[in-house]
């Protein structure tokens, strides 16, 4: 305030000294008069006007074209209100008074504000030039390139130095923005690395394709760079965000598919004002799909699960996004029918997520037992009390490894997804009360197979599958156990250099399950086109780049051999199944493989006796009745 005070007064005495031929003597009496009895008001209107822009709020380390702006009019309006006054109330002075004056006033104020900002810029190139900073290439020199280059250089951080931008536009190439040049395309992306020395590399192309991007980050991936990918065109361009807000590259962004698109309105009208249970509800899969559920705002969310320390996360979580969610916790196996009649009787859910599973492969081969009794067996009690209380709709979870399983895991969930497709058969027959309860010790009088057929007889639950492949982060699956590898410095361990599977993230997973939900008549088995299957040692190598190593140099990878159930590649579809579309172009429908009922209902009492006595021969009795597991 006190300088503009000072530039004022200064300005339009300038402005006299000016118009008078530099000569203060030559000024006359009356108008120097005028000069000292007005150029108080000129000065206190400027700090008022000053003060209601707000230019003694802004931060001058970040003076900008808004800033400019302001300042500009605020001396138009302040110059002509004085000029008015003058004009009217002293007296005639020279127009050049006014004229002068307002330049040089403007002059002044807009120079020191912005003369900071300058020193800053010109203090950060040299100390790019000092050597002692990372040098950074920005992929992309368009709006949220050229917005990112500015935020580097004004952050006056001393620790970055754009060198240059990339950009695949041959028409920008050798051409400068704000100094900075067009080095090239991505041909040039090594060569550039290694002239310049570069560091970083900062991806800024916020509308590319996902499969372009996947090209473009597998190339900076395989520099010896940080590569960090770009949030958002419009929270950086508002500044919202600034380049400490930039994400590092991860696994999933070389994946190269477009994120699945669901229709959330869809989904929001199935689950609203609806009771919902949500059973393995502490898992990876359980855990999301308990978000994405409460947010669509259900009558009553109720989680299941038999590990109480997931399912605890994941009630503090709810309840502190939710607060208003009316949400029941509760703690035990699909194993026993008893506690999930009680369940079902308690809190008559409408809609049935079956997310509680044993998942691990090669634990599975060591315990075959344990995967029928929980996910065959426990499958069944769950589907078969959701139907005795009348839910609306059963979905059940199930992999890729459900299709010509070469494992008993595999295998267990094909049988899942037999039962879920001979109950909603039998219920569509309305011979829904011909399906024997499988118990291991007696449910009471309140749940006799008399009164239990009786209920059953008006059955109308819907059975469907989703099926899906690898979900990256999910407990136990290759990218968590790659980075642990690698932060103890290797080696990284891949079974084969062929093997292959598809991935999806956990939100796309359960937003597939949720869209399947809506899509539901009974009996499908959804399966999400999850684009191109990606190598296994492929991944290994780019997380290894991913974290700055250098892949058989820095962090070795080995090969140890399929494990036991393991295949090279995972299907998503029998042969026989055939594939209709959806009006999800990412979401199709496996039609259901004739089997007979009758007699795979039959068979699984023995199955689930021969599980509980845990014989030795339990796959081949699995391989009974899933005639497409080959034991090995």
């Amino acid at each position: 305030m006190v300088y503009d005070a000072f530039t004022t007064g200064l300005s339009f005495f300038l402005a006299l000294w000016f118009r008078f031929d530099c000569q203060i003597s030559s000024i006359p009496q009356f108008i120097l008069n005028g000069y000292k009895h007005t150029i108080i008001f000129q000065v206190l209107l400027t700090i008022v006007v000053f003060l209601l822009l707000r230019l003694y709020t802004s931060i001058w380390k970040f003076a900008s074209f808004y800033e400019f702006v302001r300042t500009a009019f605020g001396c138009i309006g302040i110059n002509v209100v004085y000029t008015v006054f003058v004009s009217f109330l002293y007296g005639r002075m020279p127009i050049t008074y006014f004229l002068f004056g307002s330049i040089f006033q403007f002059f002044f104020v807009i120079c020191v504000r912005f003369m900071y900002r300058a020193i800053l810029l010109l203090r950060n190139v040299k100390k790019s030039n000092s050597g002692r900073i990372k040098n950074v290439l920005i992929y992309g020199a368009g709006n949220a390139g050229r917005v990112l280059a500015r935020d580097i250089i004004r952050s006056g951080n001393g620790r970055d130095a754009v060198i240059g931008f990339i950009d695949d536009d041959e028409s920008l190439w050798k051409r400068s923005f704000d100094g900075i040049e067009v080095l090239g395309g991505r041909e040039d992306i090594m060569s550039v690395v290694d002239k310049y020395d570069v560091q970083k590399i900062y991806v800024a192309l916020p509308s590319v394709a996902k499969s372009e991007l996947k090209e473009i980050l597998s190339i900076c991936s395989e520099t010896k760079c940080e590569v960090f990918n770009l949030p958002g065109i419009q929270q950086l361009c508002s500044g919202q965000i600034r380049v400490t807000d930039f994400k590092e590259v991860k696994i999933e962004d070389l994946l190269g598919r477009d994120p699945i698109k669901v229709n959330n309105s869809e989904i929001g009208e199935f689950l609203e004002g609806k009771k919902v249970l949500i059973t393995g509800a502490g898992g990876s899969i359980g855990s999301e799909l308990s978000r994405q559920v409460a947010k669509n705002n259900p009558s009553q969310l109720i989680l299941f699960d038999v590990y109480e320390n997931g399912v605890y996360d994941i009630q503090l979580e709810l309840k502190r996004r939710y607060p208003f969610l009316n949400l029941v916790v509760l703690i035990g196996s699909v194993r026993d029918s008893r506690r999930m009649f009680q369940i079902f009787n308690d809190y008559k859910p409408q809609i049935v997520y079956h997310a509680a599973a044993h998942k691990h492969v090669p634990l599975m081969e060591a315990s075959p037992s344990e995967a029928i009794k929980n996910n065959a067996i426990g499958t069944y009690k769950t589907a078969f009390a959701a139907m005795l209380f009348c839910a609306e709709r059963f979905v059940l979870i199930s992999p890729d490894k459900a299709v010509n399983p070469t494992n008993i895991m595999g295998a267990s969930k094909r049988l899942c997804e037999m039962i879920i497709q001979s109950f909603d058969a039998k219920v569509k027959a309305g011979d829904a009360s011909s399906i024997p309860q499988l118990f291991t010790h007696n449910c009471g009088d309140d749940f006799n197979q008399e009164k239990i057929a009786e209920r059953l007889k008006y059955a109308h639950t819907e059975f469907v599958a989703v099926r899906f492949g690898n979900v990256l982060g999910l407990n136990g699956s290759v990218v968590p156990i790659f980075k642990k590898q690698i932060e103890n410095g290797g080696p990284v361990t891949v079974t084969h250099p062929d093997i292959i599977r598809y991935f999806m993230t956990i939100p796309e997973a359960v937003s597939l399950v949720l869209q399947a939900g809506t899509y539901a008549k009974g009996g499908e088995i959804f399966v999400l086109d999850m684009g191109e299957p990606v190598k296994i040692d492929t991944l290994a190598r780019n997380l290894i780049r991913l974290s700055g190593y250098v892949p058989d140099v820095d962090i070795k990878v080995e090969y140890t051999g399929l494990r036991p159930g393991e295949k090279l590649y995972e299907e998503k579809l029998m042969a026989e199944e055939g594939m209709k579309k959806t009006d999800n172009d990412l979401i199709y429908i496996g039609s259901p493989i004739d089997f007979n009922h009758e007699e795979f209902i039959d068979g699984l009492e023995a199955l689930m006796n021969a599980a509980y006595e845990n014989n030795d021969s339990i796959k081949e009795y699995v391989a009974k009745i899933v005639t497409t597991y080959k034991v090995r």
